[in-house]
């Protein structure tokens, strides 16, 4: 019987939509155990479940294999730890909105044709009037909330490149449960001296189990699955996206409405977004590789 698979696009936008609703969902948890708690709970209790799901044999792996997941995990480690540290100090719209530059950058750096300039051009002005700047808010924003979600953005950058790059190396989902488990390593040790034994609370057991489903085992064996199968450009301005989700799920789990102009930046990284992959070749068909 063959395997039902999702085609690389709509993968894409269901894994922003999951991150985006554990997001708004893991900050209710920062009051308990505090955003690196939240964070080392989250991707601790995704290893686990990925590590069950797919039981990767960790012999099998060689060498190569393990210096090309070592610095994925690391960098979805400190992506995940500086992303909810912004969290804590920013809306959840905003925070992403700024973290998305790390990849529209990225985007405009692999470009080969002018017309990519152009998407990343009206994606980049949805920036911009989502940003604070174009609200004029932006004396109200912590600079190091900012700085952070900036940060957030360059690892995500790295994170595109390096998930690529382990996609084609790890067949199906070992490279994304191993890559878990070494994040694991980065954000577990600093969650527990944040919230020490707050973490083992039944109900904060609970609801960290729903955000890391919602948050890392399903999007990022989702993503895991894109990165395969699109250019890091395409998978790039894709994540334009990301603002449009963040703010919904912002508004419908936390009550952070936007403004008349913000939501006209949505519409315009959604059609940067559209654009992109409707004026991009199809890439060529990549097999589903073998477990």
């Amino acid at each position: 019987m063959r395997r039902f698979s999702l085609p690389p696009i709509p993968a894409l936008l269901l894994s922003m939509l999951s991150i985006q609703a554990g997001a708004a969902y893991a900050k209710t948890l920062f009051p308990l155990i505090g955003p690196l708690g939240t964070t080392g709970l989250r991707v601790g209790l995704a290893a686990a479940i990925l590590m069950l799901i797919f039981r990767p044999n960790l012999r099998l792996l060689t060498r190569a294999d393990w210096q090309a997941v070592v610095p994925y995990g690391a960098v979805l480690g400190l992506m995940n730890l500086t992303y909810y540290l912004s969290l804590e100090r920013l809306p959840l719209a905003i925070a992403v909105t700024l973290e998305f530059l790390g990849p529209l950058l990225l985007a405009a750096a692999l470009s080969r044709r002018a017309l990519d300039f152009l998407w990343v051009a009206l994606a980049g002005a949805g920036i911009f009037l989502i940003s604070p700047h174009g609200t004029g808010t932006a004396g109200a924003l912590d600079p190091i909330g900012v700085t952070l979600a900036l940060v957030a953005g360059g690892f995500w950058a790295a994170y595109i490149l390096l998930g690529g790059a382990v996609g084609r190396r790890l067949p199906g989902t070992a490279g994304v449960a191993v890559g878990m488990l070494v994040a694991a390593a980065v954000c577990v040790p600093m969650g527990v001296a944040q919230a020490g034994t707050a973490l083992l609370a039944p109900g904060v057991l609970l609801t960290g189990l729903t955000v890391a489903a919602l948050s890392s085992a399903l999007p990022y064996s989702l993503e895991m699955r894109a990165l395969r199968l699109v250019p890091p450009r395409v998978f790039g301005v894709m994540m334009s996206v990301e603002p449009a989700m963040g703010a919904v799920c912002g508004l419908l789990f936390l009550g952070e409405a936007l403004a008349g102009l913000q939501w006209l930046a949505i519409a315009c990284v959604i059609l940067a977004s559209a654009g992109i992959n409707l004026t991009t070749p199809r890439p060529p068909p990549v097999a589903e590789p073998v477990n």
